[in-house]
């Protein structure tokens, strides 16, 4: 198995109209990050994904999970509040 790990590109997302109409995608791929959203809702482990998508590294994953908790948990302060 190679190692998955590496350097966080940042920014971690990127969206751009010439590249698959503007999705947002794992920076420097073409790998939609809704991807790894439903992968993961569909019960799919994050090794499965990363072995489908090599061009995304485990810690860039893992980088943006931890954008959407902190963005979810952010949002969940502001309602509470």
């Amino acid at each position: 198995m190679s190692d998955k790990s590496g350097t966080i590109p940042h920014p971690l997302i990127t969206s751009a109209p010439e590249r698959l109409g503007g999705t947002p995608v794992f920076a420097g791929t073409r790998v939609p990050v809704q991807t790894l959203f439903d992968n993961l809702e569909d019960g799919a482990p994050l090794d499965e994904f990363l072995a489908s998508f090599p061009n995304v590294t485990r810690d860039h994953a893992i980088a943006v999970l931890e954008l959407a908790k902190s963005a979810a948990i952010s949002d969940a302060t502001k309602v509470a509040a």
